[in-house]
């Protein structure tokens, strides 16, 4: 048999997860495990070998297969590639490599290869079998990545298909019970536990002087404070300890810049480290490598990758911001982005830990234990709030659209998925059944969104391959251009102003490929918009172009001060934009905002590109419409017909609103805003009243009169005034009396009257009107309004509703004024009537008080008169 391929002892050397390898060795023999281990143990270094030797060791002197890992970033997939590779003395590319977008490091010898979920997935797609893969690990399960969460379904079939693939799945928090019972076999898998080594922890609060986001996100006061905790924090902790380096956790690339720029300046004598997605290797190798003999102190500036993916070695100290940014959905506006939140508690914990791995740590929080305390227990899965697009494209190629029947961590949240399928049937992505069509494969085939993927391929066909591929380089890097404007943006990147210039040039040219060899092979094209070889776009307005075939329901025209997107959403422009002289643009990126910059609309556009009408026409063919848009608007049905590109109208000219369309406004007018549009009369009112009394307390037949009950039957009981008003009558002619009348049952209509009559006769001879209580509350008391002086002597208790209702009496003074409220006559008289008395008659005193009620003369007169 061949030598095993790793030295694990000497991998191992040091790492907590090595004390379980035994437990671990026996979970493999059934072929899936999950691994439970706190960041910092070891775990993504020692369990991707030991699982090659466990293959080895099956294999007997056959070839070995690969042990594939995921990793949730590019920057943790390389230095977990590198540090292994380091650990068994060879070069990466050898005996273990990385595959990540746009660089692949792996070779025919290559045992233990590192990629992104992304990579994985397309390799799922292209071979559902992976052939030549003997085992798959997923680390870092617990951060509850969209794809990660993905490939736990889709592995989970794989193998029922290869009972001989080995999957293991890790995690550094206490979920691992539910991925063993995904993965796991009509059995939950086995979980190996590696317990926290942690060593005392202090804790420290540094409550902010003020708030530590506003509506443009973290404001620079809080960041001001992150950098002077974290500068006071280590200085006192280099007093006590010089080899303590200290790591500070900030939510996005952004916030790392700016932190890491303060503490340089106030900071003397110690290295200053940014960690984050965009660093390049040798940024990560400082990062993660160990502080060398002589040199000096470090801080790591780091997002949330340093909570569990990457280890900083010889970190003592540990100051938290409490900030996360995560994927957020605005259904209401059709926006998706990266939003700055509270990290969760679980989170927050972890960050702690990275101080107590070597020895006694501390970690300083930038907050107080009340925000603590509010913060989420854990971090919100990422398919819960992120853009589903992408996602259902590939479980529709994998034959699960929608996920159905597969063992996935959560089911896909039914209005994202719903809003996301019809994304792809805009894309012609899926059939009518929801399987991908050819169009929809071709898609997948390209690694960015759906969307991105329609603009790269279409925009090559209309601007050229290499344009339409930088720009959707540019746009699928959440790059954030000054002023939004994205086509100066453009301008930097090509000549390497830019950050991340290198690193966008790359990418370009990987997705120019791809265009090109799809544009070659003659694979039919997503889109209908742009003709083969066009390069008839203006300089100015390839961006636009690319951007709006690959969103063109972000289309936008000015209207006032901000700008109205095809898909109906308002936005506005950051303050001094270039872009707010254009009448036409196409937006790449839309968030929720406040301020000024928003103009009142709630979002501000964080990046675009000019565009002109014909190319907006062009690009957004599909959504180009023109219609007769009737409307009523209470008096009057007006009628126009419009071209529009959704929400953005083109143009309109009044004309006569065909019959249907007419009736179909004025139905849509009175649903949405209630058949007091067209207006009840008082008579009219009256009887609405008396028949939802009746309805409420007598049941059937007497029907219901609430409003969502006559807004469901308007054709029931309003037919001809529909008519009339869809003919062009005025809502001023029509009384609603009549067709009220028309729901009346027959024969009992007969007894309206006498069981809700509209006025009562009182012990004076008055006939006084009866306020019945509105339609849709009719559980109220009916009420008599009534002078006093016109109830003497009266004993009864009047009631309608064939006496199931009593009357409530507003006895009132001779001014009108209200003087007691009673269904009992009876009892007033007999006792609060003496004390009425009393107060009203020197008032009064024209006006009859007796001081017997019950003998009295009921009168609407004076006491002379009477």
């Amino acid at each position: 048999m061949n030598p095993a391929p790793f030295d694990l002892s000497r991998i191992g050397a040091g790492l907590p997860v090595a004390a379980v390898t035994g437990e671990l060795r026996a979970a493999l023999a059934g072929g899936v495990a999950v691994v439970q281990a706190p960041p910092g143990s070891g775990k993504t270094t020692l369990v991707p070998p030991l699982v090659a030797g466990h293959l080895h060791d099956r294999s007997g002197d056959g070839p070995p297969a690969r042990v594939v890992v995921t990793q949730p970033r590019r920057v943790a997939a390389r230095a977990a590639a590198r540090r292994l590779a380091h650990l068994s003395g060879t070069r990466v590319g050898e005996l273990v490599g990385h595959t990540v977008r746009g660089d692949r490091r792996a070779g025919p010898r290559t045992l233990v290869e590192f990629v992104t979920p992304g990579v994985l997935l397309r390799r799922l797609l292209e071979d559902p079998e992976l052939t030549g893969t003997g085992a798959v690990v997923l680390d870092e399960v617990h951060e509850r990545g969209l794809e990660s969460d993905l490939l736990v379904g889709m592995l989970a079939e794989v193998r029922q298909l290869r009972e001989d693939l080995v999957l293991v799945a890790m995690s550094a928090t206490l979920d691992a019970p539910r991925f063993a019972g995904l993965l796991g076999d009509g059995a939950p898998a086995p979980v190996v536990d590696c317990p926290a080594a942690l060593h005392p922890l202090a804790v420290h609060w540094a409550s902010a002087p003020g708030r530590r986001t506003d509506e443009r996100g973290v404001t620079r006061e809080f960041l001001d404070h992150v950098a002077r905790t974290a500068a006071s924090a280590h200085a006192q902790a280099l007093a006590r300890d010089a080899a303590t380096d200290a790591l500070v956790f900030v939510p996005g690339a952004w916030e790392v810049a700016q932190v890491a720029r303060r503490l340089r300046e106030r900071h003397r004598g110690v290295e200053v480290v940014e960690l984050h997605g965009r660093v390049g290797p040798a940024e990560q190798d400082r990062a993660t490598a160990g502080r060398g003999p002589g040199d000096p102190p470090r801080v790591v500036v780091a997002t949330s990758l340093a909570e569990s993916s990457l280890t900083v070695p010889g970190v003592r100290l540990v100051v938290d911001s409490g900030l996360s940014r995560e994927p957020r959905r605005d259904a209401g506006r059709g926006m998706t982005g990266l939003v700055t939140v509270a990290a969760s508690r679980a989170s927050a914990e972890q960050r702690a830990g990275r101080a107590a791995r070597l020895g006694p740590g501390e970690v300083v929080r930038c907050y107080d234990e009340r925000t603590w305390a509010a913060m989420p227990a854990h971090l919100t899965p990422e398919l819960a709030a992120a853009d589903l697009t992408g996602a259902a494209l590939l479980l529709a190629c994998w034959g699960a659209p929608g996920g159905r029947g597969m063992a996935l961590p959560d089911p896909l949240p039914p209005a994202a998925l719903a809003e996301a399928v019809a994304v792809l049937h805009g894309l012609g992505a899926l059939d009518a059944q929801g399987r991908a069509t050819a169009t929809g494969r071709l898609l997948a085939t390209v690694p960015v969104d759906p969307r991105l993927a329609r603009g790269l391929l279409d925009g090559a066909r209309l601007v050229g391959a290499r344009p339409a591929a930088e720009v959707v380089a540019m746009v699928s890097d959440d790059h954030r251009p000054p002023g939004g404007d994205l086509s100066r943006l453009l301008g930097d990147l090509r000549a390497g102003r830019a950050p991340d210039a290198r690193r966008w040039a790359e990418e370009a040219r990987r997705l120019e490929g791809i265009a090109a060899g799809l544009l070659r092979s003659g694979r039919p094209a997503p889109g209908t918009a742009a003709p083969t070889g066009g390069n008839g776009v203006p300089g100015d307005a390839v961006v636009g172009a690319v951007v709006a075939l690959a969103l063109p329901e972000r289309i936008a025209r000015r209207a006032g001060d901000s700008w109205l997107l095809v898909s109906g959403t308002r936005a506005g422009l950051p303050a001094g934009s270039a872009l707010a002289g254009h009448e036409w643009l196409a937006v790449a990126d839309v968030t929720r905002a406040g301020g000024a910059a928003a103009a009142g609309t709630g979002a501000v556009v964080r990046a675009a590109a000019p565009l002109d009408r014909a190319l907006a026409e062009q690009c957004a063919e599909h959504l180009l419409t023109d219609e007769v848009r009737a409307r009523f608007d209470g008096d009057r049905v007006t009628a126009r017909r419009v071209r529009a590109l959704g929400a953005v109208e083109l143009s309109a000219t009044p004309v006569r609103a065909p019959r249907e369309a007419a009736r179909a406004a004025v139905r849509a007018a009175l649903a949405e805003h209630g058949t007091g549009l067209v207006g009840w009369s008082d008579a009219a009112e009256g009887l609405r009243r008396r028949l939802g009394l009746l309805h409420h307390h007598l049941g059937a037949p007497w029907p219901d009169v609430s409003e969502a009950a006559l807004a469901a039957r308007l054709e029931e009981w309003l037919a001809p005034e529909l008519d009339a008003l869809a003919g062009g009558a005025r809502t001023a002619g029509v009384d609603l009396t009549a067709p009220l009348r028309r729901l009346l049952p027959w024969p009992q209509a007969g007894r309206l009257d006498e069981l809700a009559p509209e006025r009562l006769a009182v012990a004076s001879g008055s006939r006084v009107r009866i306020a019945y209580p509105p339609a849709d509350d009719p559980g109220r008391r009916p009420v008599v309004s009534v002078k006093l002086q016109e109830c003497f002597g009266w004993a009864a208790s009047p009631t309608v509703a064939d006496g199931r209702v009593p009357i409530l009496f507003h006895l009132l003074s001779p001014a009108g004024r209200p003087l007691a409220v009673t269904d009992d006559l009876a009892s007033f008289w007999s006792g609060p009537y003496a004390q009425v008395r009393a107060e009203m008659r020197g008032r009064y005193p024209k006006h009859p008080w007796p001081e017997d009620p019950w003998t009295a003369r009921a009168t609407a007169r004076t006491a002379r008169r009477a």
